[in-house]
């Protein structure tokens, strides 16, 4: 039987290398994978590529990886978001590369990596210098730019509940950034609030189906949020 129930969370992240292209889901406070992101930390795997909505706040999540020189490159929308003072710091110093990109195009770059597309071409930034050096197209007299598809090694994501096949349900605006970057990676990895029997999640309610899933790792302390 199809088992993808991690013993540990640092069982789960164990062979994350260096130089590995990671996505990190969540959008705000809600959907982050705490508890992988603390477990890729004491790891220690270096000089990596985040792809996140954002680049972590205070001391917490990304912010920890940020604070402990593990990261070369963000590729973010939000990268000084309130709190995110290890981000500035280090882009300050030169110490840390950084993307940036609209979130709409993030979202459709990632989605293009997990349906196995080339990329997208969106309407967003055409005529700006985030246009520069791509290219560029006008179709039915409206001007578009050619955004890559992006796929990563792994996906560190959080669902409210999953199963020992690997699949997920969110919880309300967990259900953000999660699901499309489950698809785009070559490896992903579950946090979730609790794994319940197989044919227990309603079919119509899962999210990402357990064939975009490789782990499932339960967090250690249930936590009453909105993830």
């Amino acid at each position: 039987m199809i088992n993808k129930i991690c013993e540990s969370l640092r069982a789960a992240v164990a062979d994350i290398e260096d130089g590995s292209v990671v996505m990190i889901g969540g959008f705000g406070n809600s959907g982050i994978p705490m508890q992988l992101i603390e477990a890729l930390r004491l790891h220690g795997a270096r000089e990596l590529t985040i792809i996140s909505n954002n680049a972590g706040t205070a001391e917490e999540g990304i912010a920890s990886l940020l604070r402990d020189g593990l990261v070369r490159k963000m590729v973010c929308s939000f990268p000084r978001s309130s709190g995110s003072i290890w981000f500035e710091r280090l882009y300050e110093e030169g110490k840390i590369e950084l993307e940036l990109v609209p979130q709409g195009t993030l979202a459709e770059r990632i989605r293009a990596a997990g349906a196995g597309l080339g990329g997208v071409y969106t309407p967003t930034g055409y005529g700006t210098r985030l246009a520069e050096g791509k290219e560029t197209k006008v179709i039915n007299g409206k001007g578009y730019v050619l955004e890559t598809a992006m796929p990563a090694d792994v996906a560190l994501i959080k669902a409210h509940r999953g199963d020992a096949w690997g699949n997920l349900i969110y919880n309300t605006a967990g259900r953000n950034f999660n699901p499309i970057m489950a698809t785009a990676a070559r490896i992903t990895i579950a946090e979730v609030n609790a794994v319940v029997e197989v044919g227990e999640l309603d079919p119509e309610h899962v999210v990402t189906p357990g064939i975009f899933v490789d782990r499932v790792v339960v967090q250690k302390v249930q936590q009453h949020d909105a993830a």
